[in-house]
């Protein structure tokens, strides 16, 4: 499948097990064993996993509690962020010596479109070739490459030659890659979808490929059984494009102990809607829209969200807005394991047309303005809110992206 044509010009990159594989450059005696990333403690979750542990059933977003009964000498790695951050800068850049068109979808994966990029440096399969041969030179980390006509199909592509693989798809093996999949090989298709799909008789892509559109419109609505016949048949109009626009910022706290007591509940919040307004100042946005969500000790979640009718990016207001839908909750004494912030319809700073700010909140805006110059000066937590002081030692803070 590795003899290319002219075809396809898509490259799919996906990094293998990334912040392990980081770590690991670190660790090199650890090389080959189960290992994890995650915070050392009883409240755990893991990051990421070797393929060692997840050959052993370990998985990503699973407590690390978990992990440990599934493999009790299972090697623990500490998260290090700035490391993540600083391969991925690395990495990024080996893609736009290929090509300027490399659309970044998270810290370790990306789409590049090389069709502009063959007459200087060979096919796509020569040039994905040489970036994978680039990135273990220049970082020690390894990636798996897919190669298709349409973003869908290059990222099957990828998945299907992990770890440390490349697979061309050329436009006319596209369904005979395609329909032996299951289901939720389609972009879309959760678990939700994926049941419905199930209960009427549909368990691979090829299935639901010769379901009648109608019948798909029926289960699941116009667009989503448009866009699932769509992709069946292996369309995707999606191009790779070089602007990529954030849906969303949050941060959430997991307790080391569960606590049921509100005023350490909002004062966790008061810590996460700081963070998530820091956060949006830097990337010059504001939110239309505030979400609050939370999960217990039996792991169960609520979220809640609110659209307010100026965007912020003013952190009070934020805390004012979850602690609001926090009390609607009504939460009765339940013990809570986590809480999170999350900031959404985000829009360009100072684009709405009008705006019902008052002088208090231009104050408070200038104040955790001068607040972001101390904590880029001097690191974070240089300055917190008093609140905070009580509960920095008492929870652990971990960042989800958009």
């Amino acid at each position: 499948m590795l003899q290319q044509r002219s075809g396809p010009s898509i490259l799919h990159i996906d990094m293998d097990a990334f912040f392990a594989s980081v770590e690991l450059l670190d660790h090199p005696e650890f090389v080959g064993l189960p290992a994890v990333v995650a915070h050392n403690s009883a409240r755990g979750v893991v990051t990421s996993a070797t393929y060692e542990a997840r050959a052993l059933g370990i998985r990503s977003a699973m407590g690390l509690s978990m992990a440990r009964r599934l493999c009790p000498t299972v090697i623990v790695l500490e998260p290090h962020r700035a490391k993540y951050t600083h391969y991925s800068a690395l990495v990024m850049a080996i893609f736009r010596d290929f090509t300027p068109l490399v659309e970044p979808l998270s810290i370790d994966e990306a789409f590049l479109d090389v069709s502009g990029s063959r007459r200087l440096l060979g096919t796509p399969l020569t040039i994905a070739t040489e970036i994978r041969r680039r990135v273990l030179a220049e970082t020690g980390l390894t990636c798996s490459v897919g190669i298709a006509s349409s973003k869908f199909m290059a990222k099957l592509a990828s998945t299907k030659s992990k770890p440390n693989g490349l697979l061309v798809v050329e436009p006319e093996d596209t369904l005979a890659f395609l329909h032996p999949l299951p289901i939720n090989a389609l972009w879309g298709v959760g678990a939700k979808t994926a049941e419905v799909l199930k209960r009427r008789g549909l368990h691979t892509v090829g299935e639901v490929a010769d379901t009648p559109v109608t019948s798909l419109i029926s289960a699941l609505g116009e667009s989503a059984g448009r866009h699932l016949h769509e992709l069946a048949w292996g369309r995707d109009p999606r191009t790779v494009t070089t602007e990529r626009v954030e849906k969303s910022i949050g941060r959430e706290h997991t307790f080391e102990t569960d606590v049921r007591d509100d005023i350490a509940l909002k004062a966790a919040l008061l810590d996460q809607a700081t963070r998530v307004a820091q956060g949006l100042r830097k990337a010059g946005l504001e939110a239309r829209t505030v979400g609050l969500k939370i999960t217990f000790s039996d792991f169960t979640s609520l979220t809640r969200s609110r659209t307010l009718s100026d965007a912020t990016s003013i952190g009070r207001e934020i805390h004012r807005t979850v602690v609001e839908l926090l009390d609607e909750l009504k939460l009765g004494g339940r013990s809570v394991r986590l809480v999170g912030v999350r900031a959404s319809a985000l829009v360009e700073e100072g684009g709405q047309a009008f705006t019902l700010w008052d002088d208090e909140d231009d104050a408070w805006r200038d104040a955790e303005i001068a607040v972001d110059q101390v904590t880029e000066k001097f690191g974070r937590n240089t300055v917190v809110p008093a609140s905070l002081m009580r509960t920095m030692e008492e929870t652990r803070e971990s960042g989800i992206p958009g």
